[in-house]
């Protein structure tokens, strides 16, 4: 994809900061990693887990985010991780970041370290930017990363092929704590990738040197599972869902998975059934979402004398996308992209040191 040009999708990107000493960048870290605290700008702001939810309502995203950029995010799955603020990220150096993260790599496969992605003659980065995705001011554009290579046995005029790709955003973060964080931060806590982990862990690498950031693991715990349950399953009046399978896993010796695949048209009726009478159409609780879980639980006692609530959520699908409990993600239609987006944005945020 080609660099777009993005000058004011940078949040406060015209406060340019001074760059801090490289001590003082490091002593920060140190405190972050010792205390579980993240500097804010005098301020730490606490985040909570959301009550309730606005309803997914469906979307041509396509509208305002270019077709060919929605195709490289959706109907592939995508291993998850959240990222620490980038200190001096802009979105105007792009080209600039392409050529340094190409260098990095070649310089550490040079050093021996295994690529995994066979005989390689070089590789090339390219970043860009999908616009379109951000839904407040303070969401920072969303940042699309490829790695090509072409295989050492390769015909001269072959081209080169991608063999990883990543993306980081931030949809409709909690503007409390994008508010509090200092000018020269750029928080896009989301971090998606596709490829070998050998090139993932590279990548890291090069961003927390570059930007004194941090990633960590983000899975998608039994209670994220069931929201997304749920708002998938709340679509199926505008686009069939096709079915609803979810994956227990009960604490029995050995562990024992059990799938559960529920018909759409009845995954939906009882989720209707839950929807509270002095709920607004546009929103969904927690005590909704427990309902209705609760409710294909008991259907499933009643025939197999199986308690489901006894062990963990670990997998959901429906047609729309499916989630894992490891932190796998995959959204198959593009019309509901900023929905599940805004979910993993805020399990992102959650799972930082703040």
């Amino acid at each position: 994809m080609e660099e777009r040009n993005s000058t004011e999708k940078t949040p406060c990107n015209n406060a340019l900061a001074q760059r801090r000493s490289k001590s003082y960048r490091q002593s920060m870290r140190s405190c972050v990693e010792a205390t579980h605290l993240a500097y804010t700008s005098g301020l730490l702001t606490a985040l909570r887990i959301p009550r309730s939810r606005k309803a997914p309502k469906s979307r041509d995203i396509t509208k305002q985010v270019d077709p060919d950029q929605v195709a490289l995010l959706v109907k592939k799955e995508w291993q998850l991780s959240y990222v620490t603020p980038f200190y001096q990220f802009r979105h105007t150096q792009l080209k600039s970041y392409s050529k340094q993260l190409s260098a990095f790599i070649v310089s550490e496969k040079q050093q021996g370290l295994a690529i995994e992605v066979g005989q390689e003659l070089g590789f090339k980065v390219n970043f860009s930017v999908v616009l379109g995705l951000a839904e407040t001011d303070k969401d920072a554009e969303t940042v699309f990363i490829q790695i090509l290579s072409k295989q050492a046995f390769a015909a001269k005029d072959d081209a080169q092929k991608v063999v990883w790709s990543g993306w980081l955003t931030c949809v409709n973060g909690d503007l409390d704590y994008l508010r509090s964080l200092p000018l020269e931060f750029v928080s896009l806590p989301l971090f998606c990738t596709r490829g070998p982990e050998s090139l993932t862990v590279l990548v890291k690498s090069w961003f927390e040197k570059t930007f004194d950031c941090c990633f960590g693991p983000l899975g998608i715990n039994s209670t994220n599972l069931q929201w997304l349950a749920s708002l998938w399953t709340g679509c199926h009046p505008t686009i069939n869902i096709q079915y609803l399978k979810l994956v227990w896993t009960l604490p029995t010796l050995p562990p024992m998975d059990v799938t559960y695949t529920v018909h759409p048209q009845d995954a939906w009726e009882l989720w209707d059934s839950m929807r509270q009478v002095d709920t607004t159409e546009d929103s969904i609780s927690i005590d909704e979402v427990t309902g209705f879980i609760k409710g294909l639980q008991s259907h499933f006692f009643r025939h197999f004398r199986i308690d489901l609530s006894a062990g963990s959520l670990m997998q959901i699908s429906t047609a729309l996308g499916s989630s894992h409990h490891s932190g796998k993600i995959k959204i198959a239609s593009p019309n509901y992209i900023p929905t599940i987006l805004q979910l993993l944005t805020e399990c992102a945020l959650l799972k930082m040191p703040i």
